[in-house]
């Protein structure tokens, strides 16, 4: 650096001189450096290189700027015969989708998942699977159907025993065992009624007190 200084320096004496390292580069104003050439290619195919690239870049603007024309043409054509963005969305999709299933992949792989699908189905593993599940399926079924009707039956003769009950009470009452029953329940009571009232009527007066009754408080 201090080299570098002292050769661009106006008092040095050497002034005019420039370093070694240098000398490469250009000293004209606005003048870009240029890139050292690609190896394997010569100075000429280089020059005819860069012309075509530039004149490719030319084009590619010239067509973005046309395909922008025509996309807005399009869009004010669209939009005076009514066309929503979602119509054209769905559009799109079902035409993309057509195109999935019309393509030799999508045709290929389904054929594979389908060669696929009838190996497994005709495997020994899978018809014992199924065997399984359905013998599984049945043996459900049947403990259900059975657990189902055992219900039905016991609710069915909770229901009959009430009914038979409700209506065997006003039958039993006009029994005649029933009723013997009753009068001999009357006779008894008709016994302790009448005992105790005798009872009452012998008890003996107080003296002094004649033939006039009890009185109500009267002790014991």
């Amino acid at each position: 650096m201090d080299s570098a200084s002292q050769d661009i320096n106006l008092n040095s004496p050497n002034k005019g001189v420039l370093s070694d390292f240098m000398t490469d580069v250009p000293v004209g104003p606005g003048v870009a450096p240029r890139a050292p050439a690609v190896e394997g290619l010569t100075e000429v195919e280089e020059e005819e290189l860069r012309a075509e690239l530039a004149k490719v870049e030319e084009e590619i603007v010239t067509l973005r700027q046309v395909l922008a024309a025509k996309e807005r043409h399009c869009g004010e054509l669209k939009r005076r015969l009514g066309l929503s963005t979602l119509g054209e969305l769905k559009q799109n999709l079902s035409r993309s989708w057509h195109d999935v299933q019309v393509s030799t992949a999508y045709v290929k792989t389904s054929e594979k998942l389908g060669e696929w699908n009838e190996k497994v189905t005709q495997s020994d593993l899978y018809k014992k699977t199924q065997e399984t599940l359905s013998q599984a399926g049945q043996k459900t079924s049947a403990a259900l159907s059975t657990m189902g009707s055992a219900i039905s039956r016991k609710l069915g003769d909770m229901s009959s025993y009430s009914i038979r009950h409700s209506i065997s009470m006003p039958a039993m009452r006009n029994s005649a065992t029933f009723k013997s029953f009753e009068d001999r329940v009357g006779t008894i009571k008709s016994k302790v009624v009448g005992s105790r009232e005798n009872g009452s009527d012998n008890l003996p007066s107080s003296p002094g007190s004649g033939d006039q009754p009890l009185s109500d408080h009267a002790p014991f």
